[in-house]
C-alpha cells in the first residue's frame, strides 16, 4: 500500500511540474531616462544595441507605447500596480531633499502605499519566483522594500539614482537610497560595473530557478545620471564626444547586458517559453544625458509625446508574432494584467486595475483599441487622449489640442479651430481627477518651472 501511495506521490509531483512548466518564464527590461530614438530598432544610427535590436524583431514593437507618468518614481508605481498611480495619491517624484515643506510625507516616508497589491505579489499567487535587480525608487524605508512588495531576491539601490561603480567613502546613513543592497539591510558596493552586475546577477536566478517559472525584473539605472561608463565601451565611438559619447556608452553597455541574459535563456532552453519586455521610465532628459526623443517633442518631465512615449518591445515565441508592430496605444499599466494572465491568472480577479491584458490584441483576436482614452497628471498640469486626439492643460498659458495621428511632434495646435472638442475634453479631465487621491507628498513649487522651460527648449511649435 505505502508503495503505491508512493507511486501514486511520484506521477502527481511530475504531472505538477509538467504544468509548472507551461507557464511562461517572465523578463521586465526597464531602462531610465532612454531617449525615444536611442535604440537602433527605433532608428538609432550612432548608438549601437544589436541584443535589443534583435529582440525588437522576435517580437513586437509598440509603436504608441507609454509610460504613466513622465518621470520615474510615479511611472514604477503605475507600472507595478496595473493602475494610475495618482489614484494612491503616488503623483510626484518622490526625492530626498526636493519636497516642499508643507508636503504630506517626507524623507524615507515617502514610497508606494503599503495596501497597494504589486505586480510580483500576483506573480508569486501564481507560484513564480520573482527578483527584482537595479533601482527600485518606491521608498526607502524598511516597510517599502522590495522583498516586503512580493519580490523574493533583492539586489539594487532603494533611491532614484547612484554612481555605477563603488563609492571611495562610505555612504552616510542619510542616503541609504543610494547604498547597494544584497538582498535585506546588507549593504555592500559593488565590485564592478552597476549594469553588468545587474545582469550577473539576474543570470545566476535563472540558473537557480530554471526549473520553476520565474519572474524577473531587470531595472537598470542605465542610462540616468551620473554619466559613468566604461573605457572599454567609450572606445568603441570614437566619432562621438561629450555626454552624447558617454550616452552611448552607456546604452552598449545596457544592451550587452540584455544580450548576456538572452545567451543564457538560450543556452539553458528557456527562450521558447520567456516572455521579455523591453522599454523604458519615462522620455529621454535630452538637456542631461543627451538622449534623443526625436521625432517627438518635449523630454522628462513634460506631458508632450517626448516625456511619455518610450521604446516598447514584447517577445514571447510562438505566441507573438515575430518582426511585427502594434499601432494603438497601450500603457505600462497593461504589463500587470498580461503577466498575470499569460502566468495562468483570471484577470476578473484584478478588481482595481487600469490596465488590460494585451496578448488578445496583440495576437488580433481583439481588433479594437485596448484603451479609448489615457490621461497623464502632474499637479496642475495634464494631458488627455482620446482617440487620436491629446489635449494639453497647461500651468502657464491656454490648453492646447493636437491630432497625434497626423502631428506626433505637436506642431500644431487645434484648439482655436476646435473649441467645442476643448471644452468637452476639458470637463473630461474635471471628471477623471475627481475620482483621484490628493497627492501624499509635494514637491517645491519651483520644479514647475524648471519642467515648463524644459519641455519649451525641445518644442518646436508652429505658429497658427
Amino acid at each position: 500500500m505505502k508503495t503505491i501511495k508512493l507511486v501514486f506521490l511520484l506521477i502527481l509531483t511530475v504531472q505538477f511540474s509538467a504544468i509548472a512548466q507551461k507557464k511562461p518564464n517572465i523578463i521586465l527590461l526597464f531602462a531610465d531616462d532612454a531617449g525615444y530614438a536611442d535604440f537602433g530598432f527605433q532608428g538609432s544610427k550612432d548608438l549601437k544595441t544589436p541584443n535589443l535590436d534583435k529582440l525588437a524583431k522576435s517580437g513586437v514593437i509598440f509603436s504608441q507605447g507609454y509610460v504613466t507618468d513622465a518621470v520615474c518614481g510615479p511611472s514604477r508605481a503605475g507600472l507595478l500596480t496595473g493602475k494610475y498611480q495618482q489614484r494612491f495619491g503616488y503623483e510626484e517624484i518622490n526625492v530626498v531633499g526636493f519636497m516642499s515643506e508643507n508636503s504630506g510625507l517626507k524623507g524615507e516616508d515617502m514610497g508606494l502605499p503599503l495596501d497597494q497589491v504589486t505586480m510580483a505579489d500576483y506573480l508569486k499567487q501564481q507560484g513564480y519566483k520573482t527578483a527584482l535587480y537595479g533601482k527600485w525608487h518606491q521608498g526607502d524605508a524598511d516597510r517599502y522594500h522590495p522583498m516586503k512588495r512580493g519580490f523574493d531576491e533583492f539586489y539594487g539601490f532603494r533611491g532614484g539614482d547612484r554612481s555605477y561603480f563603488a563609492y571611495k567613502d562610505k555612504l552616510a546613513d542619510n542616503h541609504k537610497d543610494k547604498m547597494m543592497e544584497n538582498g535585506f539591510g546588507v549593504f555592500e558596493e559593488p565590485n564592478g560595473y552597476a549594469t553588468d552586475i545587474f545582469a550577473d546577477k539576474a543570470i545566476d536566478f535563472i540558473e537557480r530557478n530554471k526549473d520553476n517559472p520565474f519572474f524577473i525584473m531587470l531595472s537598470f539605472n542605465a542610462v540616468h545620471t551620473p554619466l559613468e561608463s566604461k573605457q572599454d565601451d567609450l572606445d568603441k565611438f570614437p566619432n562621438l564626444t561629450g555626454n552624447r559619447k558617454e550616452l552611448a556608452a552607456m546604452t552598449l553597455a545596457l544592451d550587452r547586458a540584455c544580450g548576456n541574459v538572452f545567451k543564457k535563456l538560450k543556452e539553458l532552453g528557456l527562450d521558447e517559453n520567456t516572455i521579455i519586455v523591453f522599454t523604458n521610465d519615462n522620455g529621454g532628459p535630452s538637456d542631461k544625458n543627451a538622449s534623443i526623443n526625436t521625432p517627438l517633442s518635449g523630454t522628462k518631465s513634460n506631458h508632450l509625446e517626448g516625456g511619455i512615449r518610450v521604446p516598447f518591445v514584447m517577445s514571447w515565441p510562438k505566441h507573438i508574432k515575430n518582426n511585427s508592430t502594434y499601432k494603438y496605444p497601450i500603457s505600462t499599466f497593461d504589463l500587470l494584467p498580461t503577466f498575470f494572465a499569460a502566468a495562468g491568472g483570471d484577470t476578473k480577479e484584478l478588481k482595481d486595475i487600469d490596465g488590460v491584458n494585451l496578448m488578445p490584441f496583440i495576437q488580433g483576436e481583439n481588433k479594437e483599441r485596448p484603451h479609448q482614452t489615457l490621461f497623464w497628471k502632474k499637479e496642475t498640469r495634464v494631458a488627455y487622449r482620446d482617440g487620436d486626439l491629446k489635449l494639453i492643460r497647461f500651468p502657464d498659458r491656454p490648453a492646447m489640442l493636437f491630432d497625434i495621428s497626423k502631428d506626433i511632434a505637436e506642431e500644431h495646435n487645434l484648439a482655436n479651430k476646435y473649441p467645442d472638442i476643448v471644452k468637452k475634453m476639458y470637463k473630461e479631465i474635471f471628471a477623471w481627477e475627481l475620482t483621484l487621491e490628493r497627492p501624499l507628498w509635494l514637491l517645491k513649487r519651483e520644479y514647475e518651472k524648471y519642467d515648463i522651460d524644459r519641455m519649451d527648449q525641445y518644442w518646436h511649435l508652429k505658429s497658427e
